[in-house]
């Protein structure tokens, strides 16, 4: 069995093509992934934003306690 010049031309212009879109693909995930990190970070900071909140809002009300009393 003989492949002709055609034949391997076809594999390459298939093969260039797979690397194509793999690449792009790939390109894709890894902007996808920077947008979820980002997004993951903003998460972590509201949470953290929300505790200090929290713990603000328990100081103060110690602080009115002692004023109501004192």
């Amino acid at each position: 069995m003989e492949f002709d010049s055609g034949f391997w031309m076809q594999v390459l212009v298939y093969a260039v093509s797979f690397g194509i879109f793999y690449g792009n693909v790939m390109v894709r995930l890894k902007a996808l992934e920077r947008k979820m990190d980002q997004h993951n970070n903003v998460i972590a900071r509201t949470y953290k934003l929300e505790e200090s909140c929290k713990s603000a809002h328990h100081r103060i009300d110690e602080l009115r306690g002692e004023l109501e009393r004192g």
